[in-house]
């Protein structure tokens, strides 16, 4: 028993300092607080404030527009200029933003306060990212990356547990006001450990033989890294924004579960990845990076085709049973997705753009979160059900473009060969 204890938690280990750790704690803290209003949101501003749900997705979708602005800016500073100082601003401004959502009336005020908290998002986001893996080592990308997305859903997932059963209990304005009152608490917070607690890392500045190969410019001569960037967007739309902010509305409209149902079905996602996240890192580690990839568009496809049988059950309970297991399969591939996904844009970065690449990455984020909710919001008033089927169709074909990169991509599977290779023989 104790042989299995201890296989249990050297699993967990990571062999990441202290800086990174409790720069991972305040991830936590700051997801806690997005996860009450994510699952939520649509939902607040068409019931609650009346938008209509097309509106609504749009408001949502300004959010991530934003924010997917200012994150190539973010990432030209971030190659000059202090990533804990652009955390701890953009962390600020993001407070600021969902604050104000608190109190919105009219659509005018709902996207000026997703203009402001968007900006904040995609800055303190790329700012985050590129603060991790200035902290690290090469080696330690993976465990980094693996740990960024167990605190992320670690917070998701109890928040949108919390605020579930809160909305439950009160569906009614103030319960929507304190839930998003609170997330702006915890962005001012994250905020705060940033700044007293985790170091500044200098940037790496480009040298005149680098001249040549400054800017976006160079970053947009790498092809392969754009192709890689495209289809990405497509399997983080699919896979992770129409679980996110698309599932919850319309599980509630064309199925029998309700508000603390969807913040279960979401805890079962985010609470799979908290388990399985870290020690999936030495998993991932022995596939392909071409292969994790096809696996994570399988997945997502046959996950996104589930959640249809479950508009044509009448049980809440046999429902949400369905959407659980919707949202285990979704995690699997998320787990592989972003173990693949993160280091794999480090190692194809030169040291003097990492803020440039990794702010491409984030770019896959914030701007899949917003083209999910524009589409996923206008498809839920047109044509609900495709979604999922033409959310499984584009996850294949994403897919399908990452396996045909082969070994075009950098991969410790093909560089372990090659430096055996050539290394020489002992006599």
């Amino acid at each position: 028993m104790n042989r299995r204890v201890s296989r249990v938690v050297a699993g967990w280990r990571t062999g990441l300092s202290r800086p990174v750790l409790i720069l991972q704690g305040g991830n936590a803290l700051n997801y806690f607080g997005y996860g009450l209003v994510l699952p939520f949101e649509i939902i607040y501003l068409h019931q609650i404030r009346g938008f209509s749900t097309s509106t609504a997705g749009l408001v949502l979708a300004a959010t991530m527009g934003a924010s997917a602005i200012v994150t190539p800016p973010t990432g030209a500073l971030l190659d000059r200029y202090s990533a804990k100082a652009l955390v701890v601003a953009g962390s600020l401004a993001s407070a600021l933003g969902y604050a104000g959502f608190a109190f919105v009336e009219r659509p005018w005020q709902g996207f000026a306060c997703s203009i402001v908290g968007g900006a904040g998002l995609g800055a303190a986001g790329t700012a985050n990212r590129t603060l991790v893996v200035r902290l690290i080592r090469p080696e330690q990308r993976a465990a980094a990356f693996a740990l960024n997305r167990v605190a992320g859903n670690f917070g998701i997932g109890a928040g949108a547990t919390v605020a579930g059963f809160i909305v439950a209990a009160a569906q009614q304005l103030s319960s929507f006001q304190i839930l998003y009152l609170f997330d702006a608490v915890t962005s001012a917070g994250f905020a705060l450990i940033v700044l007293a607690a985790v170091p500044s890392p200098r940037a790496e500045i480009a040298t005149p033989a680098d001249a040549n190969g400054t800017g976006f410019r160079a970053v947009a001569r790498d092809r392969l890294f754009l192709t890689v960037i495209a289809a990405n967007i497509v399997l983080v739309v699919v896979g992770h924004t129409f679980f996110s902010n698309i599932l919850p509305p319309f599980a509630k409209a064309h199925t029998p579960v309700g508000p603390a149902d969807i913040g279960i079905i979401i805890l079962f996602n985010t609470a799979f990845i908290v388990i399985a996240q870290i020690p999936a890192v030495r998993v991932v580690a022995r596939m392909r990076r071409t292969h994790a990839f096809a696996a994570t568009s399988v997945l997502f496809a046959v996950a996104l085709l589930a959640v249809l049988p479950a508009t044509l059950v009448h049980s809440a309970l046999a429902a949400t049973s369905l959407l659980a297991g919707v949202a285990i399969v979704l995690a699997i591939g998320e787990i592989a997705h972003i173990l693949v996904l993160g280091p794999l844009v480090a190692d194809m970065a030169p040291a003097h753009l990492l803020g440039r690449y990794l702010s491409l990455y984030s770019l896959t984020f914030t701007g899949s979160l917003a083209l999910g909710p524009a589409i996923g919001g206008l498809l839920l008033q047109t044509n609900p059900d495709a979604i999922w089927w033409g959310g499984a169709l584009a996850a294949v074909l994403a897919g399908a473009v990452l396996l045909r990169l082969g070994d075009r991509i950098p991969d410790p599977l093909h560089e372990a060969p090659s430096r055996l290779a050539s290394a020489p023989v002992a006599a």
